[in-house]
């Protein structure tokens, strides 16, 4: 079987999985119409991948037999509007209660930022603080890489912005991870490129404070 068949019934299945609810293998086959043997190693494969979930039924007659279901983990393979309700929730707040809510929603996020990373950047330099920060970054998807610039201090780029459409509409977004920057490194920060503004990544100066 080429890869793209195997990779198209690997979707089939995940998706009768979610429509139909637990299944077995004899179940699946015959809707397939290929052999038990050929399920079997899709669901192998998709159990090594954390994707299923498997539970012995009793029967009526017989020996119990295996059903499969969805682990919670497949559940982000499929089609979300997190972005667009994210932008709607945000565009109604902004309606309902004006620019001041908007900034303090904002600045709230930033402040929680900084209590959850703040202890991460502690008893470490300069130096030390920005590859931490390029770490945490890049845990959340931004993509970052950094350079050690001697004299010139360090800088730092972002080559994805995981709310870009969201710092698109609302400038706040890039204002607050700007002043999320500086205080965890307790340094000047400047931004020189930003992807929300049209740029191909986000470009971060360093310098220490004088």
């Amino acid at each position: 079987m080429n890869q793209t068949l195997e990779t198209s019934t690997r979707k089939v299945i995940l998706s009768m999985l979610k429509t139909q609810g637990p299944l077995s293998v004899q179940d699946m086959a015959k809707q397939l119409g290929i052999t038990e043997m050929a399920v079997r190693r899709h669901i192998h494969s998709m159990e090594k991948d954390d994707l299923l979930e498997a539970k012995l039924v009793r029967q009526a007659m017989g020996r119990p037999t295996s059903v499969y279901t969805l682990a919670p983990q497949a559940d982000e393979l499929f089609p979300k509007k997190y972005l667009q309700l994210t932008l709607d929730l945000l565009d109604e707040l902004l309606e309902d209660e004006g620019q001041d809510k908007i900034d303090r929603l904002f600045e709230g996020r930033q402040d929680k930022l900084e209590a959850r990373y703040r202890p991460r950047m502690q008893a470490k330099d300069l130096g030390a603080r920005v590859a931490e920060l390029a770490l945490i970054q890049n845990e959340n998807g931004y993509m970052v890489e950094w350079s050690d610039l001697g004299d010139d201090g360090y800088v730092l780029s972002e080559h994805n912005c995981p709310i870009t459409q969201v710092a698109n509409t609302f400038q706040q977004a890039c204002q607050c991870e700007l002043a999320l920057f500086r205080n965890l490194l307790d340094a000047n920060v400047e931004r020189t490129e930003c992807l929300a503004k049209g740029a191909n990544k986000c470009v971060y100066m360093i310098r220490p404070t004088k």
